[in-house]
C-alpha cells in the first residue's frame, strides 16, 4: 500500500466534510478514491431506504452501476449477502462461484469482472448499506488484505452521512438516506438527458454534472434538476 496515496485519500475525504456537505458528492469521492487507492476496476455503494430495501446510491462507472442494479433486480449477489450478514464478502475468483451466485457470476463475467469485495456500512449494530469493489483482468486481484483499508473508507462514509443525526433516532436516519436516494434518481435522469443531447457516455455526462456542481458551489441534485427542467435556470 502506497502510504502517501493513503494519506491523500483520507485528506480528500476529510475535505468534503464541511458543515453543509453534499452527501452524494462525498460518496462519489469515496468510490473514486477506492478505485484509485485499492486498484479496483470499479466501485459502487448501495444504501437502504425507509423500507430497508437496498438501492443504488453511487457508482464509479456505468459497469459498476449495472452490476449493483443486477443484484437488486435478481435478489442475488455478494452485496446482498454482505448487507444481510453485516460481514465482508469476498470472491477472489467469480468463475468459481457459479453455485453460490449463478446469475450474478454469469452477468459479472459478461461485464468483464472477475472478482468482488463487498463491505458493510455499519452504524453500531445496524447495516445501512454496502461498499462494493469490483476487479477485472486488468487490475490486481481483490484480496482479503484489502479489507481493513476498504472497511475504514466505508466507515468514514457512514459516519459522515450520520454525523449529526445519530441522536435524533432511526427515523431521522432513514429520512437522511431517503433524501440521498431520491436525489440520485434526478441525477440519473440528468445523465441520460446530457448523454443523449451531447452524444456522450453516461460516465462522461456525470462528470460534466459534477464539474458544474463544484464550479457553481451547488448540490449535485440542484444541477441535475436544472438540466432535466431547463426552465428553472440556466445551465450554461
Amino acid at each position: 500500500m502506497d502510504t502517501q496515496k493513503l494519506a491523500t485519500t483520507f485528506v480528500n475525504l476529510a475535505d468534503t466534510l464541511v458543515d453543509d456537505f453534499d452527501v452524494l458528492d462525498l460518496l462519489q469521492v469515496l468510490v473514486g478514491q477506492c478505485v484509485d487507492l485499492l486498484d479496483a476496476a470499479a466501485a459502487g455503494i448501495l444504501l437502504a431506504d425507509e423500507q430497508q430495501r437496498l438501492r443504488v446510491a453511487v457508482a464509479s462507472s456505468e459497469r459498476a452501476r449495472l452490476m449493483d442494479l443486477f443484484q437488486l433486480q435478481n435478489d442475488e449477489g455478494p452485496c446482498l449477502e454482505c448487507y444481510r450478514s453485516g460481514e465482508p464478502v469476498t470472491a477472489e475468483a467469480l468463475d468459481t462461484e457459479q453455485t453460490r451466485w449463478p446469475r450474478f457470476a454469469k452477468a459479472a463475467a459478461a461485464e468483464g469482472f472477475v472478482a468482488v469485495l463487498a463491505l458493510p456500512m455499519r452504524l453500531r449494530g445496524d447495516v445501512v448499506g454496502t461498499l462494493n469493489l469490483f476487479g477485472d483482468t486488468r487490475t490486481p486481484p481483490i484480496s482479503i488484505r484489502d479489507i481493513p483499508i476498504a472497511q475504514s473508507m466505508a466507515d468514514v462514509a457512514t459516519i459522515a452521512i450520520l454525523q449529526d443525526r445519530l441522536t435524533r433516532g432511526r427515523q431521522m436516519l432513514a429520512e437522511q438516506l431517503q433524501v440521498a436516494l431520491n436525489s440520485r434518481i434526478a441525477i440519473e435522469q440528468a445523465k441520460g438527458v446530457l448523454a443523449t443531447r451531447l452524444d456522450i457516455e453516461p460516465d462522461q455526462a456525470f462528470e460534466l454534472i459534477r464539474q458544474r456542481s463544484r464550479a457553481t458551489r451547488r448540490r449535485l441534485v440542484d444541477v441535475a434538476q436544472e438540466i432535466v427542467s431547463p426552465s428553472t435556470g440556466q445551465t450554461g
